[in-house]
């Protein structure tokens, strides 16, 4: 640990948390600190503790729940164990904006905090949270970052989503103050393109960071320029990946691109961060002291296990509750016990957005990690893309590279056939580009179905 770091953790970020912003942050960061160690059966004998006086509270002031259970016919009483949680009705983003009101507690009314999230769909919803659930958001963060070795203070590097445009001279300097304080660099994902490629690299390369944290589409573009261009940079010592599902072919460019390992993280901006990888990179632990997370409706995966969608309850959210909310993505379940000694559970891996998932004539789950791995040994193509707008056919576009024919869309078809079956129509269409959605996020697979 640096000597800035040091004096960052214990005296800088205490006056800055405790003392200007009277928060909590770092007595929340300490109490996470010491329970992930504790056994699995206590973290998880805390979580329920911690669930059962959510629901006794929502019973009490939420009249969105207390509507729906009654029209379910039931009561916190039928609640009486985790297992018995499943019997709530899962919470979607088109309920939410529909009972907006009826979701507040009668005594947080005028009370809270808000944001608002469009996710890949770009239906825009608003959600409130109160102010202990925003400090403990923060320290869940700093405690996950932490363990691929982003703690507070370490000199960092983000690859990061940023508003475009010219801020106010006075905000651009109160910016550039308060990230030289916390020892990091900001470059704006949004902004990077072919063109800037060399100047990203530059300014990688003279910041030296120690750890680079990044959204992984922006992150793996760098990686793929910088082999591409066999060109180096500063060899940092960790990588985080976030904001979107980063597949272990992607990993594997990432790493040799940077010389460094890759540490997978996994949220979503109506909670922050729900699961992160620790040393082990066995799967990523979920803050399950922080918040309740299932995997509801697992179905079979085409390339084998099972895949359910992600429902995540924050513990701490008293003034605006959601209750077994399905975020829209998907994930894998995990059974093992990781070798850290940490008891919170694993989550074997996030496969993606729902809406990133393809589906099989035989009615099988794809995820978008298989396309990652079916293009994994193809070197004469830049980019790809796949598109599901119906059962039977997928809509490939490919960007050819150097010493690309047909040759190749057949290497291409033999290996999405192994999942698919010969039923599935393939349709090849080569383009020019294949361009970022508006949040910087690159899409490898996009499934229109409805």
């Amino acid at each position: 640990m640096s000597a800035y770091e040091h004096a960052f953790r214990s005296a800088l970020f205490p006056l800055y948390e405790t003392l200007l912003r009277r928060r909590s942050t770092l007595r929340y960061l300490r109490e996470y600190e010491a329970s992930q160690w504790l056994p699995a059966d206590r973290v998880a004998e805390l979580q329920w503790h911690k669930l059962r006086r959510l629901i006794e509270h929502c019973w009490r002031e939420v009249p969105y729940y207390q509507r729906r259970w009654k029209e379910l016919g039931l009561t916190p009483e039928d609640i009486r164990s985790p297992a018995d949680y499943a019997l709530l009705p899962t919470l979607t983003k088109p309920e939410i904006r529909a009972c907006f009101d009826e979701l507040h507690a009668s005594s947080w009314r005028g009370k809270l905090l808000y944001k608002t999230t469009g996710g890949s769909t770009g239906e825009p919803m608003r959600f409130g949270y109160t102010r202990e659930s925003y400090e403990r958001r923060i320290a869940a963060m700093w405690r996950g970052y932490a363990w691929a070795g982003a703690r507070m203070g370490r000199r960092t590097l983000y690859l990061w989503g940023m508003a475009i445009g010219q801020p106010m001279r006075a905000h651009a300097i109160k910016d550039r103050l308060y990230h030289a304080a916390f020892n990091r660099h900001m470059l704006n994902a949004f902004l990077m393109s072919e063109e800037h490629m060399p100047a990203y690299a530059d300014e990688i390369d003279a910041f030296r960071a120690e750890v680079i944290v990044a959204y992984a589409g922006p992150l793996l573009r760098m990686a793929e320029w910088l082999l591409a261009n066999g060109r180096s940079v500063h060899r940092p010592q960790a990588i985080l990946s976030a904001a979107e599902a980063l597949h272990d072919a992607q990993r594997a460019v990432i790493e040799q691109a940077f010389g460094c390992p890759v540490f997978n993280t996994y949220g979503c901006r109506e909670f922050m961060l729900i699961a992160s990888e620790c040393g082990q990179r066995d799967g990523l632990h979920l803050t399950a002291d922080h918040l309740a997370v299932e995997l509801v409706g697992l179905q079979p995966s085409a390339t084998g296990g099972s895949i359910g969608e992600i429902a995540v309850t924050d513990l701490h959210n008293y003034g605006m509750p959601l209750l077994r909310y399905l975020n829209g993505d998907l994930g894998t379940p995990s059974a093992k016990v990781c070798a850290c000694g940490r008891g919170l559970p694993l989550l074997q891996r996030v496969d993606g957005r729902k809406l990133d998932t393809l589906r099989t004539p035989a009615g099988h789950l794809l995820p978008g990690e298989f396309i990652v791995y079916a293009f994994l040994g193809v070197t004469s193509i830049k980019r790809y893309q796949v598109v599901q707008r119906e059962i039977g056919a997928l809509d490939i576009r490919i960007v050819p590279d150097a010493g690309f024919d047909s040759s190749v869309l057949e290497q291409i078809r033999g290996e999405i056939v192994k999942a698919t079956g010969t039923s599935m129509e393939l349709r090849f269409e080569l383009v020019d580009e294949i361009a970022a959605s508006a949040s910087g996020k690159f899409r490898v697979a996009i499934c229109e179905l409805h």
